[in-house]
């Protein structure tokens, strides 16, 4: 071991972690994702942990603090996703501000989605895509932590519909799916999606890791 208490011989054979976010929607989808690969998951609301400040202007600078801090506080390994919608139209916002598009107080996926619709009134060029970064810190030192991206390419739709999913879900359109994402059952969306793709990235980088 080392002097952290580590066992080097195994590093990355780990049998829990901490889930670097308190967005339900994204929990859930942890949950369901990471189920089948018996890895316990605790939430950092769980353990007391606050959210970390996010004030770069990068997914992936994001994602780093996030993991670095719910690691140290925990001390367990952290899994932190940054993600967001980028509408090409509007030259890649709301980006990292997706979550607070419209404002922190509270925070509010109705209220974001509201004003991307007034902002794209009247804009022909309708493409968007998620964008997910996973980081998987193995301890709050970790020198290489684990790097997963993902993209799901869509159109921001004229209104919304649906009631599944989170987020923009409700206004994301899939042309070849002729569906909203909010209107895809679980499996489906987890398979095809940005956060979906970047964790099957994340758990190859796992298994040659190991």
């Amino acid at each position: 071991m080392n002097r952290s208490g580590r066992d080097e011989s195994r590093p990355y054979n780990m049998q829990k972690l901490v889930i670097a976010s308190n967005n339900p929607g994204k929990l859930r989808e942890f949950r369901f994702l990471l189920q089948p690969l018996g890895i316990g998951v605790v939430t950092q609301s769980e353990l007391n942990i606050g959210e970390a400040e996010e004030p770069h202007n990068t997914f992936i600078e994001n994602a780093l603090a996030k993991a670095r801090h719910a690691s140290r506080l925990s001390g367990l390994p952290a899994l932190a996703d940054d993600s967001g919608i980028c509408v090409t139209a509007l030259g890649g916002a709301p980006g990292v501000l997706s979550a607070r598009y419209a404002g922190d107080n509270p925070k509010s996926d109705q209220r974001n989605n509201e004003k991307l619709l007034r902002e794209m009134q009247g804009v022909t060029d309708r493409r968007a895509h998620y964008y997910c970064v996973l980081v998987l810190m193995h301890h709050a030192d970790d020198p290489q932590p684990l790097i997963a991206e993902g993209e799901w390419h869509g159109e921001i739709a004229h209104q919304e519909r649906g009631d599944g999913g989170f987020g923009y879900d409700p206004m994301f359109w899939l042309p070849e799916l002729g569906k909203m994402s909010s209107e895809l059952e679980h499996e489906q969306k987890h398979a095809i999606s940005h956060r979906g793709k970047a964790l099957k990235v994340l758990l190859e980088k796992l298994r040659v890791s190991s």
